[in-house]
């Protein structure tokens, strides 16, 4: 049996591997006739036969696996267009080398969030916005080979720290070719912003106003990047293009915490410059729940505040001194808001009573209650509740027991007694001993 165990075990382990390898090969059915495809790779490199577009799967679920794709060699291979690349999200590695390519969409990535590795070498590119790579973490980007011209929107490349940046060349218009990180034209300036006030700290209610400045050639646009503002505001452009004011009005403490950013690009790059809104406001106490029982007793609460607000409890309108058995205790901080709980260790009926949550700052207080029945009073005679329950159960449970002592008759006795001598002593009771 164990033979024949371990020939099946055996077996498994084979089939396994088949299923593993059958993973990694791709049918020739499901790749593109003028490509092979090899695991998460395809590869198109037949220079007789050329693509014109990037080859298609036959599912969705195939090219999101693919993690590389490797092109070459394709004469009628001209452009990355916008929606090209939407099916390979998972796409680390392209490599589009010794074509035609001369058009890159600026949208052409937007679907590849994970690509690091972009070798673009010896195609026809003349020109490549920085706005086509403004949301990808690239480690390399080649472009060697391609007639780049000397002009405003390639000037972004020289700031490049790739591997190639110090070797591009871009071509003048005479023809001639010269290093790229030598270019210098005067009417093409990298955006410059400045945002004031630098720090925003305010009350709760007033009004702020955000001047933000920019320069730059060609003349950056502007504009404001914001969380969901809950606050009133007004936005205003100087017919210049080059300041913006944005003004809050009756400052929301729900705005507390808010990154606000002015952002200034052009076709060189961007600048940007951004603040924090430092909302100042009483505490407030948006909830405050019964008590649940889990490894331990809690009553959990939310409080917001900034200052943050500091806590301290009341039971029964008493001051309640807390130590290792009952504390409190902030889980989370989210939204604007501290979450936590008075954590109770194995409370008992000195624990019952009325909750009252205070929270305060330099601003205000705020106060809420609740009450907490964690166990009856033991042996008051007058409840007809059970002694102790558990609260996570329907079933009824008993008191303690009570320290007495039965007293039963004596036939009763002799009634239970009898069947135990006769079961313990029943030689004793089958030859009885003469008296003597």
């Amino acid at each position: 049996m164990s033979l024949l165990s371990g020939g099946f075990g055996m077996a498994g382990w084979g089939s396994g591997w088949v299923l593993m390898l059958l993973a990694l090969w791709r049918p020739g059915a499901a790749c593109p006739e003028l490509c092979t495809c090899t695991g998460a790779r395809i590869s198109c490199v037949d220079a007789e036969r050329s693509i014109v577009a990037f080859p298609m799967l036959q599912s969705e679920a195939e090219m999101e696996n693919i993690t590389d794709i490797y092109i070459a060699n394709q004469s009628s291979f001209k452009s990355i267009n916008e929606k090209d690349l939407d099916s390979y999200r998972n796409l680390r590695n392209l490599t589009i080398t010794n074509t035609r390519l001369a058009y890159i969409s600026r949208q052409a990535f937007a679907s590849n969030p994970k690509l690091q590795y972009l070798n673009l070498k010896e195609n026809n590119l003349s020109s490549l916005s920085w706005r086509t790579f403004r949301h990808l973490n690239i480690s390399y980007l080649l472009l060697a080979g391609n007639p780049l011209q000397c002009i405003c929107e390639n000037v972004w490349l020289k700031q490049w720290r790739g591997e190639e940046a110090e070797d591009l060349l871009c071509v003048e218009e005479g023809g001639m070719r010269i290093a790229l990180s030598t270019l210098k034209l005067t009417n093409c300036v990298l955006p410059t912003v400045t945002l004031k006030p630098t720090k925003v700290t305010m009350r709760k209610g007033l009004n702020v106003t955000l001047v933000c400045n920019t320069s730059g050639m060609p003349t950056p646009n502007l504009n404001w990047s914001t969380c969901k503002l809950n606050s009133a505001y007004e936005l205003q452009h100087e017919h210049s293009g080059q300041r913006s004011e944005l003004r809050l009005v009756n400052v929301s403490s729900l705005d507390n915490g808010c990154k606000i950013t002015c952002r200034s690009e052009n076709m060189v790059g961007e600048a940007e410059a951004s603040v924090d809104l430092d909302i100042l406001f009483p505490p407030v106490i948006s909830k405050l729940m019964d008590a649940i029982s889990d490894h331990h007793w809690c009553i959990p609460f939310s409080v917001s505040g900034n200052p943050e607000p500091k806590l301290r409890w009341l039971l029964n309108d008493n001051p309640m001194e807390e130590g290792p058995f009952i504390r409190t205790m902030i889980y989370d901080y989210s939204e604007g808001e501290y979450h936590g709980c008075l954590h109770l260790d194995s409370p008992t009926h000195i624990n019952n009573g009325k909750y009252t949550l205070l929270a305060r700052n330099v601003y205000g207080e705020a106060r809420e209650e609740v009450f907490a029945h964690f166990m009856h009073e033991p042996w008051n005679e007058s409840v007809t509740d059970p002694l102790y329950y558990d609260p996570t159960t329907d079933d009824t449970p008993l008191g303690p027991p009570e320290d007495k002592v039965a007293v039963l008759p004596q036939s009763s006795v002799m009634t239970m007694t009898l069947p135990v001598l006769f079961i313990m002593c029943p030689t004793a009771l089958t030859h009885p001993r003469p008296l003597t």
